[in-house]
């Protein structure tokens, strides 16, 4: 844990295991509601609005209020993402060559989980004393997410005692001696997430056959969300000025586009399938853009997030700006921020994890 290793950059097919195989185990971990959401603890609020022929129809004014929060998220989580990015588009399944994946996708979980603001370091001034990932995190809203992982993870976070973001992606990675809490763990990830994005209209499932066994796999069946990531990953990459333009995938309206766009590009990087959004570039223009996500995730896993006058031949230019804008901004959401950092801390090591 303590090793602080570059990643080994394996720029192959992208992927890591089939989509089911995700060196888990089947059935998926029940986790014990910890409480209900924030407003649990006061008597229901009963408000009237009128309908029909004079008759008042009641609502729960939070129910309204958490339907507003969620229609303010992209689509796509930062999971699915970068699931996405891997997945082949035909074939609907992850390249078989991968140890990374599976642990970078509970590092987005947990940063997703921060984004949302349902977690945060613990106010705790002493914590600096610690490096970012040996922090220690603390859930702040309880409000479930309607995403079924992230509330999965959300009930046990609740539930236990509070432990370090490193912690809590090796738990959930499975990576533990200790068996009192191997049954942190969260299980199918992968599956699961692409069983999400087929609700969601992005993928579809059909059944191949491997040889001896039968697979459900998952082809691209809306290929406008697979390239509007793409070209996200190659504005940031190749431009000296970075905009992200408003989409359906990711509306104006959300909170920390710029910081939420370069994590998933460093997840990406760190679970080994950026490779597949930037095949369209030339060798020397790929090489250009993999320096690029070095400097970032050199510059983004610390906080405050480091300094940056422009990165490789210039590219990113602006990001320092909008970047040092969406944190000014939310002054109040400081130690959301500094989970995501110590995340990305995690992904810079993690080739020594595993």
């Amino acid at each position: 844990m303590s090793s602080t290793g570059g990643l080994t950059r394996r720029r192959g097919a992208g992927g890591g295991a089939a989509a089911k195989g995700d060196d888990e185990n089947e059935g998926s971990r029940s986790a014990t509601p910890a409480g209900g959401p924030r407003d649990s603890g006061r008597a229901a609020e009963t408000s009237y609005t009128g309908g029909e022929n004079g008759h008042k129809i009641a609502f729960d004014p939070r129910d309204m209020a958490d339907n507003e929060e969620r229609n303010k998220q992209p689509k796509l989580t930062l999971m699915e993402e970068v699931l996405l990015m891997g997945l082949k588009d035909k074939q609907g399944y992850l390249s078989f060559w991968n140890d990374n994946i599976s642990y970078a996708l509970r590092g987005c979980i947990v940063i997703e989980l921060a984004f949302r603001g349902r977690v945060s370091m613990q106010r705790d001034s002493s914590r600096r004393r610690f490096p970012l990932a040996d922090r220690v995190i603390e859930v702040i809203d309880d409000t479930l997410t309607g995403e079924v992982l992230l509330d999965e993870a959300l009930k046990m976070m609740k539930s236990s005692e509070k432990m370090s973001v490193s912690s809590w992606i090796d738990l959930m990675s499975g990576e533990t001696w200790n068996l009192m809490k191997i049954g942190y763990q969260l299980k199918q990830v992968r599956e699961r997430l692409a069983k999400g994005l087929v609700d969601k209209g992005i993928l579809r499932t059909e059944k191949r056959n491997f040889l001896l066994f039968d697979m459900a796999t998952h082809p691209v069946a809306d290929g406008g969300a697979k390239d509007e990531i793409r070209r996200r990953v190659r504005n940031v990459l190749t431009n000296r000025t970075v905009v992200l333009p408003p989409s359906q995938f990711l509306p104006e309206d959300t909170g920390f586009r710029y910081i939420r766009t370069i994590s998933m590009i460093c997840a990406a990087y760190a679970a080994n399938v950026l490779e597949n959004a930037l095949a369209t570039l030339g060798h020397e223009a790929r090489e250009r853009a993999f320096s690029q996500v070095d400097e970032l995730l050199a510059e983004y896993s610390q906080w405050p997030f480091g300094k940056r006058a422009g990165g490789a031949q210039g590219i990113g230019a602006n990001l320092g700006q909008v970047i040092a804008h969406e944190v000014n901004a939310a002054k109040d959401k400081e130690l959301q921020l500094e989970v995501v950092a110590a995340c990305l801390s995690v992904f810079t090591r993690l080739d020594s994890l595993l």
